[in-house]
Protein backbone atom coordinates (compact mmCIF):
# COMPACT_ATOMS: atom_id res chain seq x y z
CA UNK A 1 0.00 0.00 0.00
CA UNK A 2 2.97 2.32 0.50
CA UNK A 3 3.45 2.46 -3.25
CA UNK A 4 -0.05 3.87 -3.72
CA UNK A 5 0.79 7.23 -2.15
CA UNK A 6 3.66 9.62 -1.59
CA UNK A 7 4.36 12.21 1.08
CA UNK A 8 5.31 15.79 0.29
CA UNK A 9 8.84 16.87 1.09
CA UNK A 10 9.49 19.72 3.54
CA UNK A 11 10.11 23.22 2.22
CA UNK A 12 12.73 23.85 4.92
CA UNK A 13 14.68 20.68 4.15
CA UNK A 14 18.41 21.31 4.51
CA UNK A 15 20.99 20.60 1.79
CA UNK A 16 18.33 19.87 -0.83
CA UNK A 17 20.04 19.31 -4.17
CA UNK A 18 19.22 17.94 -7.60
CA UNK A 19 19.24 14.16 -7.84
CA UNK A 20 21.03 12.04 -10.47
CA UNK A 21 17.60 11.17 -11.90
CA UNK A 22 16.75 14.84 -12.32
CA UNK A 23 20.08 15.47 -14.05
CA UNK A 24 19.44 12.51 -16.35
CA UNK A 25 15.97 13.84 -17.13
CA UNK A 26 17.42 17.26 -18.03
CA UNK A 27 19.99 15.80 -20.42
CA UNK A 28 17.24 14.16 -22.45
CA UNK A 29 15.99 17.64 -23.36
CA UNK A 30 19.21 18.37 -25.23
CA UNK A 31 17.84 16.46 -28.21
CA UNK A 32 14.64 18.52 -28.36
CA UNK A 33 16.50 21.82 -27.90
CA UNK A 34 18.92 20.91 -30.66
CA UNK A 35 16.07 20.06 -33.02
CA UNK A 36 14.32 23.36 -32.33
CA UNK A 37 17.55 25.29 -32.84
CA UNK A 38 18.34 23.53 -36.10
CA UNK A 39 14.95 24.41 -37.57
CA UNK A 40 15.36 28.04 -36.45
CA UNK A 41 18.76 28.21 -38.18
CA UNK A 42 17.26 26.92 -41.42
CA UNK A 43 14.37 29.39 -41.34
CA UNK A 44 16.58 32.40 -40.54
CA UNK A 45 19.26 31.46 -43.10
CA UNK A 46 16.58 31.18 -45.79
CA UNK A 47 15.21 34.62 -44.99
CA UNK A 48 12.02 33.62 -43.15
CA UNK A 49 12.47 35.24 -39.71
CA UNK A 50 8.76 35.62 -38.93
CA UNK A 51 7.90 32.01 -39.64
CA UNK A 52 11.09 30.86 -37.96
CA UNK A 53 10.59 32.76 -34.71
CA UNK A 54 6.92 31.74 -34.39
CA UNK A 55 7.68 28.09 -35.09
CA UNK A 56 10.61 28.18 -32.67
CA UNK A 57 8.45 29.65 -29.92
CA UNK A 58 5.78 27.00 -30.39
CA UNK A 59 8.12 24.01 -30.30
CA UNK A 60 10.28 25.49 -27.52
CA UNK A 61 7.20 26.08 -25.39
CA UNK A 62 6.52 22.35 -25.56
CA UNK A 63 10.08 21.59 -24.47
CA UNK A 64 10.01 24.08 -21.61
CA UNK A 65 6.56 23.16 -20.34
CA UNK A 66 7.36 19.45 -20.22
CA UNK A 67 10.45 20.28 -18.14
CA UNK A 68 8.44 22.64 -15.93
CA UNK A 69 5.75 20.04 -15.22
CA UNK A 70 8.32 17.54 -14.02
CA UNK A 71 10.59 19.97 -12.16
CA UNK A 72 8.02 21.59 -9.88
CA UNK A 73 6.33 18.28 -9.10
CA UNK A 74 9.69 16.71 -8.25
CA UNK A 75 10.61 19.62 -5.99
CA UNK A 76 7.54 18.91 -3.87
CA UNK A 77 7.13 15.12 -4.13
CA UNK A 78 10.36 13.42 -5.18
CA UNK A 79 10.31 10.27 -3.02
CA UNK A 80 12.80 8.46 -5.30
CA UNK A 81 11.14 5.05 -4.91
CA UNK A 82 10.69 2.46 -7.64
CA UNK A 83 7.29 3.72 -8.95
CA UNK A 84 8.60 7.30 -9.01
CA UNK A 85 11.70 6.31 -10.98
CA UNK A 86 9.71 4.22 -13.45
CA UNK A 87 7.22 7.07 -13.97
CA UNK A 88 10.12 9.41 -14.66
CA UNK A 89 11.54 6.99 -17.23
CA UNK A 90 8.16 7.00 -18.97
CA UNK A 91 8.24 10.80 -19.03
CA UNK A 92 11.72 10.65 -20.59
CA UNK A 93 10.31 8.42 -23.34
CA UNK A 94 7.65 11.06 -23.95
CA UNK A 95 10.30 13.79 -24.18
CA UNK A 96 12.23 11.82 -26.79
CA UNK A 97 9.07 11.16 -28.81
CA UNK A 98 8.29 14.89 -28.66
CA UNK A 99 11.80 15.67 -29.90
CA UNK A 100 11.34 13.28 -32.82
CA UNK A 101 8.35 15.32 -33.98
CA UNK A 102 9.85 18.79 -33.65
CA UNK A 103 10.96 19.08 -37.29
CA UNK A 104 7.56 18.13 -38.68
CA UNK A 105 5.76 20.44 -36.26
CA UNK A 106 8.07 23.31 -37.18
CA UNK A 107 8.07 22.82 -40.95
CA UNK A 108 4.61 21.41 -41.64
CA UNK A 109 2.56 22.44 -38.60
CA UNK A 110 1.98 18.73 -38.00
CA UNK A 111 1.80 18.16 -34.25
CA UNK A 112 0.86 14.46 -34.28
CA UNK A 113 4.15 13.10 -32.96
CA UNK A 114 4.70 15.86 -30.36
CA UNK A 115 1.16 15.35 -29.02
CA UNK A 116 1.79 11.59 -28.75
CA UNK A 117 4.93 12.42 -26.80
CA UNK A 118 2.92 14.62 -24.47
CA UNK A 119 0.31 11.89 -23.98
CA UNK A 120 3.08 9.54 -22.85
CA UNK A 121 4.46 12.16 -20.47
CA UNK A 122 1.05 13.10 -19.15
CA UNK A 123 -0.02 9.52 -18.38
CA UNK A 124 2.97 9.18 -16.06
CA UNK A 125 2.65 12.65 -14.53
CA UNK A 126 -1.09 12.29 -13.91
CA UNK A 127 -0.40 9.04 -12.11
CA UNK A 128 2.19 10.84 -10.01
CA UNK A 129 -0.29 13.54 -8.99
CA UNK A 130 -2.86 10.89 -8.10
CA UNK A 131 -0.24 9.21 -5.92
CA UNK A 132 0.41 12.56 -4.26
CA UNK A 133 -3.33 13.05 -3.67
CA UNK A 134 -3.54 9.62 -2.04
CA UNK A 135 -0.98 10.69 0.54
CA UNK A 136 -2.51 14.11 1.29
CA UNK A 137 -5.58 15.43 3.05
CA UNK A 138 -7.72 18.56 2.86
CA UNK A 139 -6.48 21.44 0.69
CA UNK A 140 -3.28 19.61 -0.28
CA UNK A 141 -5.30 16.68 -1.62
CA UNK A 142 -7.60 19.03 -3.53
CA UNK A 143 -4.58 20.78 -5.07
CA UNK A 144 -3.08 17.48 -6.24
CA UNK A 145 -6.37 16.33 -7.73
CA UNK A 146 -6.79 19.68 -9.48
CA UNK A 147 -3.36 19.26 -11.06
CA UNK A 148 -4.31 15.79 -12.26
CA UNK A 149 -7.62 17.00 -13.69
CA UNK A 150 -5.93 19.99 -15.33
CA UNK A 151 -3.40 17.74 -17.05
CA UNK A 152 -6.14 15.50 -18.43
CA UNK A 153 -8.30 18.39 -19.65
CA UNK A 154 -5.41 20.21 -21.30
CA UNK A 155 -4.15 17.04 -22.91
CA UNK A 156 -7.59 16.43 -24.36
CA UNK A 157 -7.32 19.91 -25.87
CA UNK A 158 -4.00 18.99 -27.55
CA UNK A 159 -5.63 15.92 -29.05
CA UNK A 160 -8.44 18.10 -30.43
CA UNK A 161 -5.72 20.33 -31.93
CA UNK A 162 -4.68 17.47 -34.20
CA UNK A 163 -8.09 17.49 -35.89
CA UNK A 164 -8.46 21.26 -36.18
CA UNK A 165 -8.21 22.96 -39.60
CA UNK A 166 -4.65 23.91 -40.51
CA UNK A 167 -5.42 27.63 -40.37
CA UNK A 168 -6.87 27.37 -36.87
CA UNK A 169 -4.07 25.34 -35.31
CA UNK A 170 -1.85 28.32 -34.47
CA UNK A 171 -4.67 30.13 -32.67
CA UNK A 172 -5.86 27.02 -30.86
CA UNK A 173 -2.27 26.45 -29.81
CA UNK A 174 -2.21 29.85 -28.09
CA UNK A 175 -5.49 29.10 -26.33
CA UNK A 176 -4.08 25.84 -25.03
CA UNK A 177 -0.89 27.59 -23.91
CA UNK A 178 -2.99 29.92 -21.76
CA UNK A 179 -4.95 26.96 -20.38
CA UNK A 180 -1.73 25.15 -19.46
CA UNK A 181 -0.35 28.21 -17.68
CA UNK A 182 -3.55 28.60 -15.69
CA UNK A 183 -3.45 25.08 -14.23
CA UNK A 184 -0.79 25.81 -11.55
CA UNK A 185 -2.41 29.12 -10.65
CA UNK A 186 -5.77 27.40 -10.11
CA UNK A 187 -4.39 24.28 -8.42
CA UNK A 188 -2.34 26.28 -5.91
CA UNK A 189 -4.98 28.88 -5.17
CA UNK A 190 -5.88 27.41 -1.77
CA UNK A 191 -2.74 25.39 -1.10
CA UNK A 192 0.88 25.99 -2.06
CA UNK A 193 2.69 22.77 -2.87
CA UNK A 194 5.88 22.24 -0.91
CA UNK A 195 8.39 23.14 -3.61
CA UNK A 196 11.83 23.93 -2.24
CA UNK A 197 13.18 27.38 -3.15
CA UNK A 198 16.87 26.49 -3.16
CA UNK A 199 16.18 23.29 -5.11
CA UNK A 200 14.05 25.09 -7.71
CA UNK A 201 16.68 27.79 -8.27
CA UNK A 202 19.35 25.12 -8.68
CA UNK A 203 17.17 23.22 -11.17
CA UNK A 204 16.62 26.36 -13.24
CA UNK A 205 20.32 27.12 -13.11
CA UNK A 206 21.18 23.64 -14.34
CA UNK A 207 18.77 23.95 -17.24
CA UNK A 208 20.30 27.32 -18.10
CA UNK A 209 23.69 25.60 -18.24
CA UNK A 210 22.25 22.97 -20.57
CA UNK A 211 20.85 25.68 -22.83
CA UNK A 212 24.14 27.59 -22.93
CA UNK A 213 26.03 24.34 -23.42
CA UNK A 214 23.83 23.52 -26.41
CA UNK A 215 24.64 26.99 -27.76
CA UNK A 216 28.37 26.30 -27.53
CA UNK A 217 27.94 22.86 -29.09
CA UNK A 218 25.87 24.16 -32.02
CA UNK A 219 28.26 27.04 -32.66
CA UNK A 220 31.30 24.75 -32.52
CA UNK A 221 29.80 22.33 -35.03
CA UNK A 222 28.91 25.22 -37.34
CA UNK A 223 32.43 26.67 -37.22
CA UNK A 224 34.01 23.24 -37.77
CA UNK A 225 31.78 22.53 -40.76
CA UNK A 226 32.58 25.91 -42.27
CA UNK A 227 36.32 25.39 -41.80
CA UNK A 228 36.10 21.92 -43.37
CA UNK A 229 34.28 23.23 -46.43
CA UNK A 230 35.70 26.74 -46.84
CA UNK A 231 38.98 28.56 -46.33
CA UNK A 232 37.46 31.22 -44.07
CA UNK A 233 39.48 31.33 -40.86
CA UNK A 234 39.72 35.12 -40.93
CA UNK A 235 35.96 35.48 -41.32
CA UNK A 236 35.06 32.95 -38.65
CA UNK A 237 37.44 33.95 -35.84
CA UNK A 238 35.54 37.17 -34.95
CA UNK A 239 32.24 35.24 -34.88
CA UNK A 240 33.66 32.41 -32.78
CA UNK A 241 35.42 34.79 -30.38
CA UNK A 242 32.41 37.06 -30.02
CA UNK A 243 30.08 34.12 -29.56
CA UNK A 244 32.19 32.69 -26.75
CA UNK A 245 32.31 36.05 -25.00
CA UNK A 246 28.51 36.31 -25.19
CA UNK A 247 28.03 32.83 -23.71
CA UNK A 248 30.65 33.35 -20.98
CA UNK A 249 29.06 36.66 -19.99
CA UNK A 250 25.57 35.13 -20.08
CA UNK A 251 26.67 32.45 -17.61
CA UNK A 252 28.39 34.98 -15.34
CA UNK A 253 25.45 37.36 -15.26
CA UNK A 254 22.82 34.67 -14.69
CA UNK A 255 24.58 33.15 -11.69
CA UNK A 256 25.54 36.43 -10.01
CA UNK A 257 22.73 36.52 -7.45
CA UNK A 258 21.25 34.07 -4.89
CA UNK A 259 17.72 34.04 -6.27
CA UNK A 260 16.49 31.42 -3.79
CA UNK A 261 16.50 34.11 -1.09
CA UNK A 262 13.64 35.88 -2.84
CA UNK A 263 11.37 32.95 -3.77
CA UNK A 264 9.10 32.53 -0.77
CA UNK A 265 5.59 32.22 -2.18
CA UNK A 266 3.87 31.50 -5.48
CA UNK A 267 3.42 35.24 -5.94
CA UNK A 268 7.15 35.55 -6.61
CA UNK A 269 7.77 32.05 -7.92
CA UNK A 270 5.17 31.75 -10.67
CA UNK A 271 6.14 34.92 -12.63
CA UNK A 272 9.81 34.04 -12.12
CA UNK A 273 9.28 30.47 -13.28
CA UNK A 274 7.15 31.41 -16.27
CA UNK A 275 9.48 34.24 -17.29
CA UNK A 276 12.28 31.75 -17.73
CA UNK A 277 10.67 30.61 -20.95
CA UNK A 278 12.22 33.71 -22.54
CA UNK A 279 15.57 33.22 -20.79
CA UNK A 280 15.84 29.60 -21.91
CA UNK A 281 14.53 30.30 -25.43
CA UNK A 282 16.82 33.29 -25.98
CA UNK A 283 19.80 31.43 -24.54
CA UNK A 284 19.30 28.54 -26.96
CA UNK A 285 18.61 30.96 -29.84
CA UNK A 286 22.04 32.57 -29.38
CA UNK A 287 23.59 29.34 -30.62
CA UNK A 288 21.24 29.25 -33.60
CA UNK A 289 22.14 32.86 -34.34
CA UNK A 290 25.86 32.09 -34.30
CA UNK A 291 25.23 29.28 -36.78
CA UNK A 292 23.39 31.71 -39.04
CA UNK A 293 26.25 34.22 -38.78
CA UNK A 294 28.72 31.48 -39.73
CA UNK A 295 26.62 30.42 -42.71
CA UNK A 296 26.39 34.02 -43.88
CA UNK A 297 30.13 34.52 -43.53
CA UNK A 298 30.84 31.64 -45.92
CA UNK A 299 28.07 32.60 -48.34
CA UNK A 300 25.65 29.80 -47.45
CA UNK A 301 22.85 32.01 -46.07
CA UNK A 302 20.51 33.95 -48.34
CA UNK A 303 20.12 37.00 -46.10
CA UNK A 304 21.71 40.39 -45.54
CA UNK A 305 24.56 41.12 -43.17
CA UNK A 306 22.19 42.99 -40.87
CA UNK A 307 19.78 40.04 -40.73
CA UNK A 308 22.66 37.66 -39.96
CA UNK A 309 23.88 39.96 -37.20
CA UNK A 310 20.39 40.29 -35.73
CA UNK A 311 20.19 36.50 -35.42
CA UNK A 312 22.85 36.85 -32.70
CA UNK A 313 22.26 40.29 -31.21
CA UNK A 314 18.49 40.03 -30.72
CA UNK A 315 18.51 36.86 -28.56
CA UNK A 316 21.64 38.08 -26.74
CA UNK A 317 19.95 41.37 -25.85
CA UNK A 318 16.79 39.51 -24.87
CA UNK A 319 18.75 37.23 -22.54
CA UNK A 320 20.42 40.19 -20.78
CA UNK A 321 17.14 42.06 -20.40
CA UNK A 322 15.19 39.08 -19.06
CA UNK A 323 17.92 38.16 -16.57
CA UNK A 324 17.81 41.73 -15.28
CA UNK A 325 14.00 41.68 -15.09
CA UNK A 326 13.71 38.34 -13.28
CA UNK A 327 16.98 38.20 -11.36
CA UNK A 328 19.37 41.05 -11.08
CA UNK A 329 17.16 44.06 -10.46
CA UNK A 330 16.12 42.68 -7.07
CA UNK A 331 19.71 42.78 -5.84
CA UNK A 332 21.10 45.95 -7.45
CA UNK A 333 21.93 49.06 -5.44
CA UNK A 334 21.66 52.48 -7.01
CA UNK A 335 20.80 53.77 -10.46
CA UNK A 336 24.10 52.82 -12.09
CA UNK A 337 23.81 49.17 -11.11
CA UNK A 338 20.16 49.03 -12.11
CA UNK A 339 20.87 50.48 -15.56
CA UNK A 340 23.88 48.32 -16.41
CA UNK A 341 22.04 45.37 -17.96
CA UNK A 342 19.23 47.32 -19.69
CA UNK A 343 21.76 49.69 -21.25
CA UNK A 344 23.95 46.77 -22.26
CA UNK A 345 21.01 45.10 -24.00
CA UNK A 346 20.41 48.26 -26.04
CA UNK A 347 24.08 48.53 -26.99
CA UNK A 348 24.15 44.86 -28.01
CA UNK A 349 21.15 45.52 -30.25
CA UNK A 350 22.96 48.52 -31.75
CA UNK A 351 25.78 46.16 -32.75
CA UNK A 352 23.39 44.72 -35.32
CA UNK A 353 24.48 47.48 -37.70
CA UNK A 354 28.21 47.04 -37.06
CA UNK A 355 28.94 45.04 -40.20
CA UNK A 356 30.98 41.85 -40.33
CA UNK A 357 32.35 42.33 -36.81
CA UNK A 358 28.96 42.69 -35.14
CA UNK A 359 29.18 39.41 -33.20
CA UNK A 360 32.64 40.27 -31.91
CA UNK A 361 31.48 43.74 -30.85
CA UNK A 362 28.41 42.27 -29.13
CA UNK A 363 30.67 39.84 -27.27
CA UNK A 364 32.95 42.68 -26.16
CA UNK A 365 29.91 44.62 -24.93
CA UNK A 366 28.76 41.61 -22.90
CA UNK A 367 32.25 41.16 -21.43
CA UNK A 368 32.41 44.87 -20.60
CA UNK A 369 29.01 44.55 -18.91
CA UNK A 370 30.42 41.95 -16.54
CA UNK A 371 33.43 44.14 -15.84
CA UNK A 372 31.27 47.21 -15.17
CA UNK A 373 29.03 45.20 -12.88
CA UNK A 374 32.03 44.02 -10.87
CA UNK A 375 33.47 47.53 -10.67
CA UNK A 376 30.18 49.03 -9.49
CA UNK A 377 29.78 46.29 -6.89
CA UNK A 378 33.24 47.09 -5.57
CA UNK A 379 32.41 50.79 -5.28
CA UNK A 380 29.00 50.40 -3.61
CA UNK A 381 29.75 47.35 -1.52
CA UNK A 382 29.65 43.71 -2.58
CA UNK A 383 26.49 42.35 -4.11
CA UNK A 384 25.19 39.02 -2.85
CA UNK A 385 26.85 36.18 -4.72
CA UNK A 386 25.38 32.84 -5.67
CA UNK A 387 26.01 29.93 -3.35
Amino acid sequence: MAYLSMTARRRDELHRASTPLELFFDLCFVVAIAQAGARLVHALAEGHPGTGVIGYFFVFFGVWWAWMNFTWFASAYDVDDVPYRLATFVQIVGVLVYAAGVSRAFDENDWTVPVIGYIIMRVALTAQWLRAAAGEEGAARTSALTYAAGLVICQAGWVVLLFAPAGAKRWLFLVLVVAELLVPAIAERSHQTSWHAHHIVERYGLFTIIVLGETISAATVAVKSALDEHDAVGLLLPIAGGGLLIVFAAWWIYFAVPMHERLNTNREAIPWGYGHLLIFASGAAIGAGIEVAVEHAVGAAHISQVAANAAVTVPSAGFLLMVWLLHSRHFKRGVAQQLTLPVASVVVLACTWAGAYAVLYAGLVCAATVAVGLALATRTGPEPTAH
